[in-house]
């Protein structure tokens, strides 16, 4: 794997700080049962990194302190961290939204026969991967049989009302790019999604997120060895759009990995580039700060307040401004 860090550092990517934070975005482990080439978390079968039982209490503890409205769970495959439903039912009784960042075939896997009425009954909110709706492309990218697995998995999902008109129950896929180019226009692609899934298997959804993909981890790596690490670069910053600024998700997430610590975005913490936050516990302005803890954890959130904090920025950045914008809620300009 080529390190893709020493390429990204060196940035003139605007400054960012955060505003109020709304989301906390939990990644329970690297183990997922699929291995995709774009995964920038390089997560796969054989990945053993788990979140601990102490830390999965923190996160309702930070989840209630705080009055964050949502809980977004990734992994690798999150549903395959033992702590999952327990974890989902609790931040629910909260009353908080809980999203489940879901590859599809999981729910075909051994002993996860129950997972998708589990959702169902506790309302939690799908966005789910199918970077095609095309089985040579998404084979390709995600491995042989994923695309016949993925979409038995939708259509056992729409059977419990997720996209369905009036249900309430949201189901959004996701769109990655096949290589080094950038996601087409977000509306006119989920138009043929929907077009193409109802006609062929009857499927039905929300919302398509085009992503762009990220220069780091096993996509860097390969562009790296292709050759074509720094025109995908150049391709992220010549259509960088100032607008997309105001918008990208860092501003008001919190992204937490495996150990507990404290990134500014699911790609920082890949990069190993942690957040900082003030020192100022409970602090009311959002211009006046102390000084930065370097190594943060989820239980500092218990203590400080992470508004206005500074974010860390670097190259990798470009892929969330670039063009219409990319965030884990989809294009940013609509």
């Amino acid at each position: 794997m080529h390190a893709t860090l020493p390429l990204l550092q060196v940035s003139d990517f605007p400054a960012l700080r955060r505003a109020a934070v709304t989301t906390l975005q939990v990644n329970l482990g690297y183990r997922c049962n699929q291995s995709c080439l774009h995964c920038h978390v390089n997560a796969g079968p054989n990945r053993t990194e788990m979140m601990d039982e102490a830390t999965m209490a923190l996160i309702v503890e930070v989840l209630r302190a705080r009055g964050i409205a949502t809980l977004d769970l990734t992994g690798g495959a999150p549903e395959l961290h033992p702590g999952f439903r327990v974890l989902v039912q609790q931040a629910r009784a909260l009353g908080v939204r809980v999203i489940d960042r879901c590859n599809l075939t999981i729910v075909h896997e051994p002993g996860q026969q129950g997972l998708a009425a589990f959702l169902a009954d506790n309302e939690v909110e799908i966005v789910a991967s199918l970077p095609c709706y095309s089985i040579a492309n998404v084979d390709r990218q995600r491995g042989q049989g994923v695309f016949d697995k993925s979409i038995s998995a939708l259509q056992q999902l729409n059977a419990l009302g997720y996209g369905q008109p009036g249900s309430g129950r949201v189901l959004n896929l996701v769109y990655n790019p096949q290589g080094a180019v950038l996601p087409p226009d977000q509306q006119g692609l989920e138009a043929d999604y929907k077009r193409v899934l109802e006609a062929e298997f009857g499927i039905v959804f929300n919302t398509l997120f085009a992503l762009a993909n990220m220069p780091i981890q096993r996509f860097g790596s390969t562009l790296i060895s292709k050759g074509k690490f720094n025109s995908y670069l150049q391709l992220l910053k010549d259509n960088h759009r100032e607008q997309n600024l105001s918008n990208v998700m860092c501003r008001t997430l919190i992204s937490v990995d495996w150990q507990g610590r404290l990134y500014d975005c699911d790609f920082n913490q890949l990069l190993d580039l942690p957040a900082t936050l003030s020192s100022l516990a409970g602090q009311q302005a959002v211009p006046r700060y102390g000084a930065p803890l370097q190594r943060p954890h989820l239980r500092d959130l218990l203590q400080h307040d992470p508004r206005g904090s500074a974010i860390r920025v670097a190259a990798h950045c470009y892929g969330c401004t670039a063009g219409k914008g990319s965030s884990c809620g989809g294009a940013l300009e609509h």
